[in-house]
């Protein structure tokens, strides 16, 4: 999986211009001079979302605070995950205080949690990634989220001087196969993101069948019938394609 998925600006070698991609810049565009955005980036697993978010920030020169996973516990409890996650934060930032952190944080234009946060285990196998943690946990992640939305809360005029980019995902497993709560349970995922726009910047990443050919075209050199199948048969997930192709020819 790790040749087609990106984790930093400077994996992106190839890049496709999408009309989800010019949404993307559009929102991310505000950033330089606006605070207290909170931006969720949402899509199916295998459609980029991690390849849209670098490639915009490269393009519109964002200062940003890449988050990584902390995580050493697969099954820690969420109070766990959280307080790991603030003592990395405060770390990197060399606070001392939580004002000092929000302070810190507010000097970029952004923090963001991406895939070195959700998926830090495919590039540090000494950590787990955020992904790997809600997977094993389940439905009790919801815990986690109660308690951001908890401090966001507590600490809102705060929240106010800063920026969040979060490349979001809850996936779960059910009989052996997994599921992202945002993109793969029809009606019930279509509900979740119109409550979730209510209340933040929402960019969701999808392509048309058209714009799923030229970006695996770019990745690939393969017959264009059997992209147009592997389209027919994954949908518009050019990295699903690409891996299938690959196995492929394995």
């Amino acid at each position: 999986m790790g040749k087609y998925k990106i984790n930093s600006v400077s994996d992106n070698g190839v890049f496709i211009v999408t009309e989800s991609f010019k949404k993307l810049c559009n929102t991310f565009e505000s950033l330089k001079n606006t605070k207290g955005k909170i931006i969720h980036v949402i899509g199916a697993p295998g459609t980029g979302k991690s390849a849209n978010i670098y490639a915009a920030l490269e393009m519109l020169g964002l200062n940003i605070y890449d988050v990584e996973s902390p995580i050493k516990d697969d099954i820690a409890s969420s109070r766990k995950v959280f307080n790991e996650v603030y003592r990395k934060i405060k770390e990197d930032i060399g606070a001392g205080s939580k004002e000092e952190v929000y302070k810190g944080i507010s000097s970029y234009d952004a923090i963001l949690f991406a895939d070195r946060f959700h998926d830090s285990h495919l590039m540090d196998k000494d950590t787990i990634g955020f992904s790997v943690w809600t997977t094993n946990t389940g439905f009790r992640a919801i815990k986690f989220y109660l308690i951001c939305i908890s401090e966001y809360f507590k600490d809102r005029n705060a929240f106010k001087t800063i920026n969040i980019i979060l490349q979001t995902a809850w996936r779960f497993n059910f009989r052996g196969k997994k599921y992202d709560i945002f993109s793969d349970l029809g009606i019930i995922s279509i509900l979740f993101v119109a409550l979730m726009k209510l209340f933040f910047d929402v960019v969701v990443i999808s392509y048309s069948p058209q714009e799923t050919f030229e970006i695996v075209k770019s990745h690939i050199n393969t017959e264009d019938k059997l992209i147009e199948r592997y389209i027919n048969k994954y949908g518009s997930k050019p990295r699903s394609i690409c891996e299938a192709n690959e196995k492929k020819d394995s």
